[in-house]
């Protein structure tokens, strides 16, 4: 499950595979990673040549720690299948991974400046390979029944020999774990190897839902923002700008799920790759033959997708009898179309509905349990597990808007996308004060490819207007989050998540909102575990601007059925064993439960929750968010004595959840979660 915290991975020791520093903090990095390294922060790790993560060794790189190579060099960074990297970037201290002219325009050396160029391709990527299914299949002839033994040579890699298997991806375990990533930003990246093999910023072949990855941005790639081939990856709160091609690109038989991504089209300055201009804002492929199984099949919720007004390609491209349910999302100003269907079948062949899989209109006509009998899987309902209602094909609860182009919604009425059924809102003008998000500014007019571009360089990209709210959340299903409104960003103070760690805010891009998140740190990690062998874990605990202080609290993995409530102190401790838990929360310490709110007068210090089937503790005083009732809204009101303390900007507090472990001890026991140490705005 992906947590909105910052993920800290394995804690590893400083391993093989640099070379000699030119200097104390310029590490020259020039052979492959054999054994488990980690990379520092008071280091800069400066690519020479593409460097590879080998199986059975692993990355961890540190929060704070920049990444780098040269035009010249073009230095990239690969993770092979069996190998695994954790990027521990916080909301404060990011990983960074850029090219040295980007860091020459940084003031004092501090990443949160710079200054934004036209500039792509100036290093090369971060490529990641899995272990999980992909419908390329090894041999020949359209016979591709789901097998482990479907690989492929990874796009924009060079093998070193024939038979060189560290450049390959896929195989058979769809929970295939290639480690963790958050608060990773990518920028000015996109080596070009040969015409239509280049390096996409970020690059992930056959990931396994096991992996977590949250929190990444890419700007300024000269080829795609992210590709994904195959796999089950579940990936929440991406950002992707002015990228050459497709912002995100699926391919092979994805089938994970993707929930709070921000696309933003535009152009690369580099032609090298086509024209240059921005492609399709998402482009999703089925399978590499419409016949071949696994097909792309997933759901996406919470996407605000921002095209090129005046020309562009589409904000959704489907090909090859791909199955993709859009729900919350925001799309507007498109250059073209909204859906965008492309006949191509496994780049070639004879297009939609070969070999009597579904055509592309009657995904949007059948139920999701569908499954194709063409080379089917045995278990096609462990196969296929990113969607759980509705059609294959879909867009429900979205909103439209300034899409202007004369077929921009053509093909979406062939299939009913603004029935009353599926709770769209179609704006009718395109007067800004109507716009979905509060504001958008762009630039002068940029020629690129014989095409007009309109540069974003001003975003705030909370929600408005109609996408304040939304007929219906995402489910709680371990994955998703319930939001209660369209697009990637909700509205009010402290809701842009791009704050604090993005180049689109070193730069001046966007706008934060209000109050800006502060970092959020875990301690006492991992906690003790309940009577049903897991720990409940405080996370996805983010500034969302909901409650008065800017803080929504989370408990997930508790034991179902029991209660909890929430407990706050001024400083914390080694921790005390306590019941069947650790109290890491030193005196004095308050307690958000019914008995302080009535001491107090103020209900909303009442946190006093119960954790359901799937282990997430819900509100039962009222005082939750509006997404889902799950968690907790923190006031600005602590329920220390005596009464009246309040937060304030600057202050360090600690969050721990206490719950019930009656089956712990003989009967009548307690717990506790790890701690969220709290920096306020």
């Amino acid at each position: 499950m992906n947590s909105l915290l910052n993920r800290t991975g394995a804690s590893l020791a400083f391993g093989l595979g640099l070379a000699g520093a030119a200097t104390a903090g310029d590490v020259l990095v020039t052979s492959d990673i054999a054994v488990s390294t980690t990379w520092t922060a008071d280091n800069t790790y400066n690519l020479q040549d593409q460097i590879y993560v080998l199986p059975g060794a692993s990355l961890t790189i540190e929060a704070g720690t920049v990444v780098s190579s040269t035009t010249n060099l073009g230095g990239s960074l690969a993770v092979a299948k069996g190998a695994q990297i954790f990027v521990q970037g916080t909301q404060t201290h990011p990983v960074i991974m850029t090219s040295k002219a980007d860091e020459a325009t940084w003031t004092g050396g501090d990443s949160r400046t710079g200054t934004w160029r036209e500039a792509a391709n100036e290093w090369g990527n971060l490529t990641i390979m899995g272990d999980a299914y992909i419908s390329e299949n090894a041999t020949v002839g359209n016979t591709a029944v789901p097998s482990a033994s479907n690989f492929a040579a990874m796009e924009g890699l060079v093998a070193d020999f024939v038979g060189d298997t560290k450049v390959l991806y896929g195989g058979g375990n769809d929970d295939d774990d290639s480690g963790s990533i958050s608060h990773l930003s990518i920028r000015y990246g996109g080596k070009v190897i040969g015409l239509g093999n280049e390096l996409n910023g970020l690059s992930l072949g056959g990931i396994g839902r096991g992996t977590d990855l949250s929190y990444v941005e890419i700007m300024n790639n000269v080829d795609d923002g992210i590709e994904i081939w195959g796999g089950t990856l579940e990936l929440d709160h991406i950002a992707i700008w002015n990228v050459g091609d497709d912002s995100l690109d699926i391919d092979q038989g994805f089938r994970g799920k993707v929930q709070f991504g921000l696309i933003v089209q535009g152009y690369s300055v580099d032609a090298s790759q086509g024209s240059g201009v921005g492609d399709n804002a998402i482009e999703t492929d089925g399978a590499e033959d419409s016949d071949w199984q696994p097909v792309t099949t997933t759901t996406m919720y919470n996407m605000t997708v921002i095209g090129q007004p005046v020309d562009g390609d589409g904000l959704t491209a489907w090909r090859d009898g791909a199955r993709v349910q859009y729900r919350n999302c925001i799309f507007m100003d498109g250059g073209e179309k909204v859906v965008r269907p492309d006949g191509d079948d496994g780049d070639g062949a004879s297009g939609y509905g070969h070999n009597g899989t579904l055509t592309f209109a009657q995904t949007w006509t059948t139920p999701y349990t569908a499954t194709s009998a063409v080379n089917a899987p045995a278990m096609p309902g462990d196969f296929y597990q990113s969607q759980s209602s509705g059609m294959l094909s879909e867009m429900t609860d979205s909103v439209f808007f300034r899409n202007l182009n004369a077929a921009a919604y053509t093909e979406a009425n062939v299939h009913n996308v603004f029935g009353a059924g599926n709770h769209n809102v179609l704006i009718p003008g395109f007067d800004a004060v109507d716009a979905p998000i509060v504001s958008i500014t762009r630039g002068p007019a940029v020629v690129r490819g014989g095409k007009t571009m309109l540069p974003v360089i001003g975003l705030d990209p909370r929600a408005a207007n109609a996408a304040v709210t939304s007929f219906a959340a995402a489910p709680n299903d371990g994955f998703f989050v319930p939001a209660s409104f369209r697009g990637a960003f909700a509205a009010g103070d402290g809701a842009n998540w791009l704050s604090g760690w993005t180049a689109s805010e070193a730069y001046g891009m966007t706008n934060t909102g209000g109050v800006q998140q502060s970092e959020i740190n875990i301690l006492c990690d991992p906690a003790n575990d309940h009577y049903l062998g897991n720990n409940a874990k405080l996370n996805d605990s983010v500034f969302d601007g909901a409650a008065e202080s800017g803080l929504h609290l989370e408990v997930t993995d508790g034991p179902a059925g029991e209660f909890g409530f929430f407990l706050v102190s001024a400083s914390s401790g080694p921790g005390l064993n306590v019941f069947e838990g650790i109290l890491c929360l030193t005196n004095p310490t308050g307690r958000y439960n019914p008995q302080i709110a009535t001491n107090q007068g103020a209900p909303e210090l009442n946190s006093i929750g119960q954790f359901d089937a799937n282990g997430t503790l819900y509100s039962i005083s009222g005082n939750a968010s509006s997404s889902g009732g799950s968690g907790y809204d923190v006031p600005l009101l602590l329920p220390f004595s005596p009464a009246g303390q309040v937060i304030a900007p600057g202050d360090t507090y600690y969050f721990q959840a206490w719950y019930r472990d009656l089956n712990g001890g003989g009967g009548s026991s307690a717990n506790f979660s790890n701690v969220a140490e709290v920096l306020f705005p």
